[in-house]
């Protein structure tokens, strides 16, 4: 050891000693700051209610490396010195930061921020921040949805979005009328908004349940919608499910069940009140077969208390590379009038993964809806419950069905036999598969390819019984159709997103191909068997008589639809491409184009264009702003855009079609038994789609650091190239109907929105919303290209004497639904009703169809809703206000029903106790029966009470009672105010309106 000692420190060897001390030197150096950067802290991460919360990201500023909890919310790093600080970031919490100053453990706790998880806006392949939005844009997160027994999304909009128009009847089976700042079409089925779910465009909205959604997005003006191009016309509703937040795994279960009755019937007369009447007027007594002594409600025979029920069990989880997560809803909504009833279980599953460090993300969504629906043949039964005579009974002693048929009038069979002895089953069942893969190609640059394919398989079958009075002596009738539609979509676009300085950039570029092919499949019609056994389960024990009783495709109409004829394959290709620019948080550009191409147009119109541009200016951000504290928010908006409507058409709309044109019977030829063949639509290479033109204007405004926010926009919205089908020459066409491009119509309104919260203490709060919007609506032309129309008659409504008489008139100069009918003038001297003639005289005859007066529309003057929240401890009240102003509702059914002289063969209504017997033309359709249809309705109240017991495994646990339809304040002497207001004739009631109901239900949400 001694000869080691002095070697070392020989001259020779200093080389060494200098090398080996310098390396002792770094040595304890580096032992010194290990024993700093070694040091651990640990701790705990929980929520406002003391529940941990995994996944939260725990970043140590100082190196910038980062952990995240665990599923106890706890979190281990290491961090470089006492002065070293953590960050603790997690999705919809407030991030917080603290200074570890030498302590060993931290444990924090996050707050939710409420308004992070509000401002995110879907904009259409991608999101923005409210602040940053330019156009009319209206978000409702699943907490502000309206409760109740709802059997589409749609519903849980109503009264919730200025502007956006929703009517629904009591039907489980009907899906509701939408209509977004007013009509902009000539064509049925057609003014539906489009459907976006979680980026598939075109998606069923009846794909989703309720209780699966996280957010809806209203797309209103052009400048928004003008990216989905041909289709966005009608506005754009794009819908977010619920999915896993990062590090955490939940469980729901959520249920209902509900009771519903009619709120109102058609006050008619009892059958004793109707021998009253008709003795008190001189008319003899009714024979047997017409009056048996019975006091018969028909209404309340054919209704019932529907029972219906939901339940909803979704679970999910998100780590650090992946997301997944599954659920089932289960709805049975039992319908208020018998047999009709609506069956829906839905499906969904999906599975995200993170691969490379983020930087590829791939995705797949499952989703399937199997509905079953039963209805009844409600065209004749809703009438035949108001007009079939209530002295009659509805059996036979034998236990047969009670019927007259030599009697005539508007209500001529037994309602209750039409319910039992005719009915319809719907079997449909949709599946959708998307998935998509996501590249983080450099910093900013993200390309996305999605595809998905739609299925929709569709079991259509009706059934009159050997019993039906609708086919006497028919043997039964049995009709069967099954068809499929199928729709595939790609999208494959480029987002860049830079922040330069104080430029923000963001670029949006891509490419879509959409196929859809409809009506795959056949129908066939048939009768005489020789039991009702199998109904129409084997139509080979059918034995028709002639072969004219053996129908293929049958047009029969259920619930709107009819059932296609003919396969159609029809392709959209689409480029896009849209602009963002800010700078310095205060000026915001934005602009759009898009091409569509659409085999469903003329051969020379197939392709359009649809460009959007928008400004805003966020006053607020301004310097002299600064001295107005009391405004938190202030910004302008601006934008123009253009976008189309293709609802309704398929790959033979401008096609030169040949089929058995209408009324052809079959002929002999050559000893054979064959169809015509002849044109049945005409060729029109110039159709191309309907194209809307959107002005918008709007002020977004929040004042004492929000707690009052609102906006208003005012807005032009002009449709041009409206499509509808007219009467041409045979001598310059094969066929005598076009469908081409004739005319124009302008919308033009102000929406109003106000949000306020009044009172927010430590216990209690107060949020209240209302909203409300002025729409006018004008027909500005119906000429183009040569096609003249001076007008257009729609709503045929029929009744006594009246089957040819049109009620609406499209005319340029008036809204769409204006109303044409002859002008009352009250009674003359015998009591009976007087009518206007051109000429001015005044008639007590029947007029002419040349004596009809324009008079009033049904487009309402205000629209409106008033939601409000409150919040005590544990308990939450919520109450929703909703109506409309100014519009008119032509009440034909009281028209039909009230005929004095007609009493012998139908009923009456109460109402015609007050008319003279003598008076032969009270059941005229005319302007005394345009009636208003303003109303006020307490739509919707929920009282809830929520537990959150301090148990890791057990989040929440909520109670709740509802009622929807509680109350209505009207002047309305029908069923109910909320009348269809889509299609051509909208605010017509004839005798069509199945009941409203009250509904109230107790529920309950559990999460864990």
């Amino acid at each position: 050891m001694k000869k080691i000692y002095h070697s070392f420190f020989k001259k020779t060897h200093y080389l060494y000693r200098q090398s080996l001390l310098i390396a002792c030197a770094v040595l304890l150096t580096a032992l010194s700051a290990f024993s700093q950067t070694s040091r651990i802290v640990k701790g705990t991460v929980t929520d406002e209610t003391n529940i941990p919360l995994p996944g939260v990201v725990v970043t140590v500023k100082s190196s910038g490396k980062s952990t995240t909890t665990n599923g106890n919310g706890g979190y281990t790093v290491t961090v470089t010195g006492a002065d070293d600080v953590l960050k603790f970031t997690f999705l919809g919490s407030v991030p917080k930061e603290v200074i570890v100053d030498g302590k060993p453990a931290i444990n924090v706790t996050l707050v939710t921020d409420t308004k992070q998880l509000k401002d995110v806006v879907v904009i259409g392949y991608g999101t923005s921040s409210r602040k940053d939005v330019t156009g009319a844009i209206t978000s409702v997160k699943a907490e502000d949805f309206n409760a109740g027994v709802l059997t589409t999304p749609s519903e849980l909009l109503q009264g919730k979005v200025a502007g956006l128009n929703i009517t629904k009847s009591g039907d489980p089976n009907k899906q509701p009328s939408t209509i977004l700042r007013g009509p902009s079409t000539l064509r049925d089925g057609a003014t539906q908004p489009f459907y976006v779910i979680d980026g598939v465009p075109g998606a069923s909205i009846d794909l989703l349940a309720p209780a699966d959604i996280e957010s809806i997005d209203v797309l209103k003006d052009a400048s928004s919608t003008a990216i989905y191009g041909s289709r966005a016309a009608n506005g754009v509703i794009i819908v977010t499910t619920r999915k896993a937040k990062a590090g955490q795994t939940r469980l729901t279960y959520s249920a209902y069940g509900a009771v519903q009755n009619v709120s109102k019937n058609i006050d008619v007369l009892t059958g004793d009140e109707l021998r009253k009447y008709l003795t008190d007027n001189g008319v003899p007594k009714l024979s047997a077969a017409d009056d048996d002594g019975s006091n018969t409600n028909w209404q309340k025979l054919a209704e019932r208390t529907g029972y219906s029920q939901n339940h909803n069990l979704s679970y999910g989880g998100a780590g650090t590379n992946s997301e997944y997560g599954a659920s089932v809803n289960y709805l049975k909504n039992n319908g208020i009038l018998k047999n009709t009833s609506l069956e829906r279980t839905i499906y969904k599953g999906y599975i995200n993964q993170r691969f490379f460090n983020d930087r590829l993300k791939l995705g797949i969504t499952l989703t399937n809806s199997a509905t079953k629906n039963n209805d009844i043949f409600q065209s004749q039964v809703l009438s035949g419950i108001l007009f079939y005579l209530p002295t009659v009974a509805p059996f036979n002693p034998d236990g047969t069905y009670k019927e007259n048929y030599t009697r005539t009038g508007s209500g001529p069979l037994n309602p209750l036999s039409l319910i039992d002895n005719n009915f319809t089953k719907t079997e449909n069942n949709k599946t959708l598969i998307n998935g998509f893969a996501a590249v983080d190609i450099i910093n900013g640059l993200k390309f996305t390819i999605s595809g998905s394919t739609q299925k929709e398989q569709n079991n259509v079958n009706t059934y009159s019984t050997s019993q039906s009075g609708i086919y006497v002596n028919a043997g039964g009738v049995a009709a069967r159709s099954a068809y499929t539609n199928t729709s595939n979509v790609v999208e494959a676009y480029f987002n860049y997103d830079r922040i330069f300085g104080r430029h923000s950039l963001k670029l949006l570029g891509g490419y879509s191909y959409q196929q859809d092919r409809n009506g795959d499949g056949f129908g066939v019609q048939t009768q005489g068997f020789s039991n009702d056994a199998l109904t129409y389960n084997y139509l080979a024990f059918s034995n028709p008589t002639q072969l004219s009783q053996i129908i293929f495709n049958p047009s029969y109409n259920i619930n709107g639809t009819t059932p296609p004829t003919y396969i159609s394959t029809l392709r959209l290709v689409s480029f896009y491409a849209r602009a963002q620019y800010q700078f310095a948080d205060k000026y915001l550009l934005q602009a759009s184009l898009r091409e569509d191409g659409s085999s469903g147009f003329g051969l020379d119109v197939r392709h359009g264009y649809f460009p959007a541009a928008s400004a805003g200016w966020k006053i607020t951000s301004e310097d002299f702003m600064k001295s107005v504290p009391v405004i938190s928010d202030l910004k302008l908006r601006a934008g123009y855009g253009v976008s189309g409507n293709s609802a309704g058409f398929d790959a033979f709309t401008a096609q030169l079609i040949y089929g058995v044109p209408p009324g052809g019977g079959k002929f002999l030829n050559n000893g054979n038994i064959v169809n015509p063949i002849g044109p049945v639509r005409n060729e029109n290479r110039n159709l191309k789609w309907e194209s809307t033109a959107t002005t918008n204007i709007g002020l977004d405004f929040g004042i004492l650091n929000n707690r009052i926010t609102g906006s208003v926009d005012y807005y032009i919205k002009k449709t041009s190239d409206l499509i509808t089908t007219l009467q041409v020459s045979t001598t310059q066409y094969f066929y005598p109907l076009l469908t081409a491009n004739v005319g124009q119509m302008k919308n033009s309104g102000i929406e109003v929105v106000l949000n306020a919260v009044p009172v927010k203490s430590g216990a209690f709060t107060w949020r209240t919303s209302l909203n409300f919007s002025h729409n006018k609506n004008v027909v500005q032309s119906l000429s183009q290209g040569g096609l003249v129309l001076p007008y257009i008659q729609t709503a045929q409504l029929g009744g006594k004497g009246q089957s040819g008489n049109y009620s609406q008139i499209i005319q340029p100069g008036y809204a769409l639904g204006t109303f044409d009918l002859w002008h009352y003038l009250g009674k003359n001297a015998n009591g009976v009703s007087t009518y206007e003639k051109a000429d001015g005289s005044t008639t007590a005859a029947q007029p002419l169809t040349t004596d009809q007066f324009i008079k009033y529309d049904a487009q309402p003057k205000l629209v409106y809703g008033w939601s409000n929240s409150f919040f005590y401890k544990n308990f939450d009240l919520n109450f929703l206000v909703r109506g409309v102003y100014g519009n008119k509702i032509l009440n034909a059914t009281l028209a039909g029903l009230n005929n004095p002289a007609d009493s012998k063969l139908q009923n009456i209504p109460r109402f015609t106790l007050g008319e003279s017997f003598k008076d032969i033309n009270a059941y005229l359709i005319s302007d005394r029966f345009l009636e208003s249809g303003s109303y006020l309705r307490l739509d919707n109240a929920t009282i809830g009470y929520t537990i959150k017991p301090h148990i890791q495994a057990f989040k929440s646990l909520r109670f709740y009672a509802s009622g929807n339809n509680i109350f209505i304040i009207t002047k309305y002497r029908g069923v109910d105010p909320e009348i269809d207001m889509g299609g051509l004739t909208p605010g017509i009631d004839n005798r069509n309106f199945y009941p409203k109901t009250r509904t109230f239900s107790l529920g309950l949400t559990a999460s864990f």
